[in-house]
């Protein structure tokens, strides 16, 4: 047996670096995050999720830009060796990713001056895992509505969508929601009581997020919050109005569509 061949060598180097990582003291997960405790409200589309950022966004702690897609940016490691040098750091593309996304919701969070940052981007409800593992220090809001609303709105939205495609729509994203839910600690919301007592709601609110409550938030009309415009959030005229409008009423339990029934059931709506 050769004891001095490459192969042996490169073995003997491989356990050297683990050893020497071993002996090193552990990192504190928080080193990881320039953002350590960032805020997701997880919910569907159609949910009331741009007038809960905009109320978020009034108070003077809080920024809640608009939607921000953060799982729709990737990193490529289009060569091996970038792959094996970011391995030396202890980085894999999952982590890259975590550190691109982080380092957005840094820059948005310095460029306002405040101190939470909240992204309300619906398709995050489909990744809550992954945002978990990114961010063991995150802090969850579950914005409910009622399911048929939900899918009401999206049709009245835009009459040309077909009825059986939407509720299918609706439904991954609520089951993505209470998926999250039931895993995840967290503060539950629901968009029927948000419109009818949003004083007492936006405290309960204000209250989870350790943050003293200001009248300010009900006002939302009176601050910037960028664009009401297509797939970064709300472009109707309710959220153009500046008012916090009242919900639908709930639908009929007759209408309540079959796919939706256990999850509106789940979330405590009369079908």
């Amino acid at each position: 047996m050769v004891l001095n061949s490459p192969g042996i060598r490169r073995v003997a180097r491989g356990v050297r670096r683990r050893l020497r990582r071993l002996a090193e003291p552990p990192v504190p997960a928080t080193a990881y995050r320039l953002v350590p405790e960032p805020v997701f409200i997880l919910s569907s589309v159609r949910s009331g999720s741009t007038l809960l950022r905009v109320l978020l966004n009034s108070h003077p702690q809080i920024r809640a830009p608009h939607e921000m897609h953060l799982r729709t940016l990737a990193v490529d490691l289009t060569k091996p060796y970038s792959k094996k040098a970011m391995s030396e750091l202890g980085l894999d593309q999952r982590e890259l990713e975590y550190l691109l996304w982080d380092r957005i919701l840094h820059r948005e969070l310095v460029r306002s001056g405040k101190q939470i940052i909240v992204d309300k981007t619906p398709g995050n409800a489909g990744i809550w895992e992954r945002l978990h593992e990114g961010w063991p220090g995150a802090r969850y809001i579950f914005l409910l509505r009622h399911p048929a609303s939900m899918v009401n709105s999206l049709i009245d939205n835009r009459p040309d969508r077909e009825l059986e495609a939407t509720v299918r729509e609706v439904r991954g994203y609520v089951e993505a929601v209470e998926a999250a839910r039931t895993a995840l600690p967290g503060l539950t919301v629901r968009y029927e009581e948000l419109t009818a007592r949003p004083e007492e709601v936006t405290q309960e609110i204000c209250a989870f997020l350790g943050v003293p409550w200001t009248r300010r938030m009900l006002e939302y009309r009176k601050g910037d919050h960028g664009p009401f415009v297509p797939y970064i959030g709300d472009w109707s005229d309710n959220i153009k109005s500046g008012k916090i409008q009242r919900a639908r009423p709930l639908p009929d339990a007759a209408d309540v569509p079959a796919a939706l029934r256990d999850t509106a059931r789940a979330w405590g709506y009369p079908c």
